[in-house]
């Protein structure tokens, strides 16, 4: 970041298009130390983005319709099958879990009565255990008590195999959990948990309730009726869902917070693009939220200028990468492409990885389409700040591209393209629907040709891409193109999870219906090594020196190509207040608190 940026950057926290938080956390990750960050805010004097309150509220209802938009519709209310934030926001108005992570990465209770720790003796200093105690007032949309019962449900409901359940990996690693009373539970761990929050926190750790989902375990999971009527403990009730385009929610007045929630109906819409979402918040004040900005920065400063909403960014772990595919999608082996028991015709050469990871100009992503709302980076890892890699670095090279390509024997053709034992660097990239998306895949496009690749672009609707149909072959997850492009969230302040994507035992197949999290289809026994000690390591410090190793393997071996780590960006309206956004959590992950100023 040069001079002319960082004033820039400086200008946006000024006029509280950037929070404070976001700007702090963006440069402690360009390695600036935090008393100098603080000179810096000195210096501007920068005021709070947000303007103070006038009043909260002192009862509960009274305050009409939220209306929310997300610009890719959730397909699907149950938790445990959610395969995007989409689906795990629309789950997150009904459904809540034990514990939520706040903008700091600290643990906040949700339906958990406290928060365990080493003081108060619930979290074991062996790291083999924690105890949970529960709310005792908190009660399921229909009347049914909400009891540890229901905790263990949601244990032995995830890690069954044939449930196929997205949030399998939280649960993997539980022995037992053990049912002290009504409302106590003590989870045992098979080995030492550095991470004992994993399960039943954050948006992948919602709770659904045992006694209309016991029938439907396993095989049976998907057709539970309550997969598309959710029966929850949050602070709305169940009104109507249509898959692909709206969710409906109305006020639980049973809800065990006093004065909450504030509004009496809840709308999310979906659907759509993200510069119309922009622009229903921050020009025309239609609606009250929209989702994932993720649109040209200089689209939403000139849509702020209207006064009537304010963008918001909460910097967590989310990154923008595109994915090489390790095997082929072009070949299909007992009803599936991209099948394991495959290898792609050209990708598996280091060259050819090495070629296109020089191809990526991150310097003009950033600079042309993101702006503040994305910073390059080398890595895929990048927060929180201990476990982030010092030792990559990206560089846009097509020479050099081209030069790797010919030493590897990859010859351009008459028609310019590069071949090797008859093929052709031709390949498909794909992405969601997404005008900084589509620019994105340009840049590379235009670099590929100069190279001498030849890059076919593929663009998804984002209802479709990113949805959990077993059934299309264009779900990111079934990977049927040679590359594509998205944003990978970080849904909690422990980067376990996000880097089991990686891990040999969660790649994506035809048998557990496009669910596991290895999309790439990448293999690599010093990898899965080096996860499964950061599992159970629990000095802290040996274990974000793991998390770092994992993130240069994937560096070094070119599986993923790190474009620009995204805070989240949110449009909020100027009279919506208490919607503080969490990098690490749902953006309803406190939505009982929000309220609108008249």
């Amino acid at each position: 970041m040069d001079e002319r940026q960082l004033r820039n950057v400086l200008d946006d926290v000024r006029a509280g298009r950037l929070s404070r938080r976001a700007f702090l956390e963006s440069m402690l990750g360009f390695g600036l130390t935090a008393p100098l960050v603080a000179q810096m805010f000195a210096a501007v004097d920068v005021a709070s983005a947000q303007p103070k309150p006038a009043f909260s509220p002192t009862k509960r209802g009274g305050g009409g319709l939220l209306k929310t938009l997300w610009w890719q519709a959730p397909t699907l209310l149950n938790p445990h099958f959610a395969t995007g934030t989409k689906d795990q926001d629309a789950c997150r108005i009904f459904y809540e879990p034990l514990a939520s992570y706040d903008p700091d990465g600290n643990v906040v209770p949700i339906l958990a009565a406290d928060v365990p720790s080493l003081q108060n003796g619930l979290v074991a200093k062996d790291g083999l255990s924690v105890t949970w105690r529960l709310r005792k007032n908190a009660t399921w949309h229909d009347g049914k008590p909400f009891t540890a019962d229901d905790v263990v449900f949601n244990w032995e409901y995830a890690a069954d195999s044939a449930t196929a359940a997205t949030t399998s990996g939280q649960y993997r690693d539980i022995a037992r959990i053990d049912k002290l009373d009504s409302h106590t539970i003590k989870i045992v761990f098979k080995t030492p948990t550095p991470f004992w929050s994993a399960p039943f926190c954050g948006p992948t750790g919602m709770l659904i309730p045992k006694h209309l989902f016991d029938a439907f375990k396993g095989g049976k999971s998907r057709e539970a009726p309550t997969n598309l009527k959710p029966v929850g403990t949050g602070p709305y009730r169940f009104v109507d869902f249509k898959p692909g385009d709206i969710v409906r929610g109305e006020l639980n007045p049973s809800y065990y917070e006093a004065n909450r929630p504030f509004f009496d109906q809840i709308e999310m819409k979906g659907g759509g693009d993200a510069v119309s979402a922009a622009r229903a918040v921050l020009q025309t004040g239609e609606y009250d939220y929209a989702w994932n900005m993720q649109v040209e920065d200089d689209i939403l400063k000139r849509l702020e200028q209207s006064g009537k909403g304010r963008i918001d960014a909460a910097l967590g772990g989310n990154i923008e990468h595109i994915q090489l595919n390790q095997t082929d999608p072009w070949t299909e082996v007992e009803g599936e492409k991209s099948s394991i028991k495959t290898r792609h015709p050209f990708l598996t050469d280091l060259a050819v990885r090495q070629a296109l990871n020089l191809l990526v100009d991150r310097g003009a992503v950033q600079e042309q389409i993101y702006g503040r709302t994305g910073i390059a980076t080398a890595n895929f890892l990048n927060a929180p700040p201990r476990v982030q890699s010092k030792t990559t670095k990206w560089e846009f090279n097509v020479d050099r591209a081209s030069q790797i390509l010919e030493s590897a024997g990859w010859k351009r053709g008459a028609d310019g393209i590069r071949a090797k034992d008859g093929k052709k660097l031709k390949l498909v990239y794909q992405t969601s629907i997404n005008a900084p998306r589509q620019k994105n895949q340009q840049i590379v496009k235009q670099a590929c040709a100069k190279a001498g690749i030849d890059v076919d672009i593929k663009s998804v609707t984002p209802s479709v891409y990113f949805s959990s149909d077993a059934a299309n072959p264009d779900t990111y997850s079934h990977f049927s193109t040679d590359v594509q492009m998205y944003t990978t969230t970080m849904t909690q302040p422990d980067p376990q999870r996000f880097m089991d994507q990686f891990v040999s035992w969660e790649v994506a197949a035809k048998a557990n219906q496009w669910q596991g999290r290895n999309v790439v289809r990448w293999r690599n026994d010093e990898y899965d090594r080096t996860w499964k000690a950061a599992e159970a390591e629990m000095d802290p410090v040996k274990r974000a020196v793991l998390f770092i190793k994992m993130n240069d393997l994937l560096i070094q071996n070119i599986v993923v190509i790190p474009v620009v780590w995204r805070p989240r960006i949110a449009a909020i309206s100027a009279r919506l207040r208490d919607s503080t956004q969490s990098g690490w959590d749902s953006d309803f992950w406190n939505v009982a608190h929000w309220w609108k100023q008249a």
